[in-house]
């Protein structure tokens, strides 16, 4: 009687009889045997099947079979060394379940666009399958490392009132004659969630209107975003160096095969521990000018001058009091300097840019009513969030780290349209 297994599980059913359910990957035949690469989900096996024990019309079956054609699998499990996994399947059974039309998609080169028009079935590749497991994965030691830590999940609202991140790129929509906004984070509302709970993340897609085609941005990304109640900037960049420190670990204890797939040099992942280098705007100037690419003071950083940073050091680099002009309405100036915002971000190095970005937030009611006025924001849209300073305000700080950033950065992967499943760009909707 064969026993029901996943691909994952072969290694533990060595010279029994199993039942494989999945579908064709890839295939060679020849005159006396097929050699049938079958996927479930988990992996990919091969199968062999000879003629001479097939029974009947199973080999002919077997040969006509097209790529992605859904399959039962029997056989018996060997160990072989020459084998990918170190087993193969010696088929005894075989069940089409449903035969597929001709694949779309051939082991030749493909353009982008007509990979990205086929997303749906571009997942199923191994590349792709491989680096969407190191998301799940790093999605997991997200969750594992703030409920590890004293922290509790809120799950923040998706329409919102106001803008958080400026109003330039601000998805809008119709609430019931009222305007509203997709989120572009869930930051204010932590804000209000550390002054209940003390400690507490959220973790949803956000959304961001920018006419960008860069290979660092989508229009809808996923974001953790911690906030803690009585925390400063020194202990933020603590937080979030320990933090990316534990997702790197991960990743690289559990995800090794899919990483080898996608052919990761994981040295450079290895050499993530903490201390991470730390240094100022001003700092982050200099080193800028040295390297040729002088930028003017009160300027922010774009991508250019951000891999140039990330390539100075062996490890993510922390950047921390930027000038408070190009920071948001919400972030506490520094009191040694109120031209300068107690603000950081993390750069990646082998240039990924930006991964984390985040502060201190201002705790004075006095100062962020001003902040509201001189950025133009509604002051009706911001009361709720005012409120959080007239009863029991404290100095809180937290950040946001992209997930899809950090997944092409432990991925080694050029663009982020490859770290999600369905990207959204600002020429792609569909599939």
């Amino acid at each position: 009687m064969a026993t029901d297994i996943t691909v994952s599980e072969i290694g533990r059913h060595a010279g029994e009889p199993v039942r494989l359910k999945g579908w064709l990957y890839n295939s060679r035949t020849s005159a006396k045997r097929h050699f049938l690469e079958v996927r479930d989900g988990t992996g990919i096996v091969q199968c062999v099947m000879e003629r001479a024990d097939a029974p009947a019309g199973l080999f002919e079956l077997a040969g006509r079979l097209g790529q992605e054609s859904s399959v039962e699998v029997e056989g018996t499990v060997h160990e072989d060394a020459r084998a990918p996994i170190g087993f193969e399947m010696r088929v005894t059974g075989l069940r089409v379940v449903a035969a597929a039309q001709e694949y779309p998609i051939t082991p030749k080169e493909h353009g982008t666009e007509f990979l990205m028009d086929r997303r749906h079935l571009w997942i199923r590749s191994r590349r792709q399958h491989a680096a969407l497991r190191v998301r799940a994965e790093v999605i997991r030691a997200v969750r594992d490392y703030f409920d590890g830590n004293g922290f509790t999940l809120l799950d923040a609202p998706i329409l919102t009132p106001a803008a958080c991140e400026g109003t330039t790129n601000l998805f809008r929509t119709d609430y019931f004659g009222e305007e509203a906004y997709l989120t572009q984070s869930g930051q204010l509302y932590m804000e209000a969630g550390a002054m209940a709970f003390g400690k507490v993340y959220c973790f949803g897609p956000t959304f961001r209107a920018e006419k960008s085609k860069t290979r660092r941005h989508l229009l809808e990304f996923w974001m953790v975003e911690p906030e803690v109640a009585y925390l400063d900037l020194a202990g933020d960049m603590d937080l979030a160096e320990d933090f990316v420190c534990f997702v790197v670990r991960r990743v690289l204890d559990r995800r090794a095969p899919e990483l080898k797939v996608l052919e990761r040099d994981t040295a450079p992942l290895a050499r993530v521990e903490k201390p991470f280098p730390r240094i100022s705007y001003d700092e982050a100037l200099a080193l800028l000018g040295g390297k040729g690419h002088p930028v003017q003071w009160g300027d922010d950083f774009g991508g250019d001058e951000e891999t140039v940073i990330g390539d100075a050091f062996d490890r993510p680099v922390i950047v921390h009091r930027y000038p408070a002009a190009v920071k948001a309405f919400y972030m506490k100036r520094d009191a040694a300097n109120p031209a300068l915002a107690l603000g950081m971000d993390m750069i990646a190095p082998e240039g990924y840019g930006e991964i984390i970005g985040g502060g201190q937030r201002e705790d004075d009611l006095g100062t962020l009513e001003r902040s509201v006025g001189e950025h133009g924001l509604p002051r009706a849209a911001f009361e709720w969030y005012l409120d959080l300073r007239r009863y029991g305000s404290v100095p809180h700080a937290g950040f946001g780290l992209g997930i899809e950033r950090t997944v092409a950065w432990l991925c080694g992967l050029r663009h982020v349209r490859e770290t999600i499943p369905f990207p959204r760009l600002l020429n792609r909707l569909t599939p």
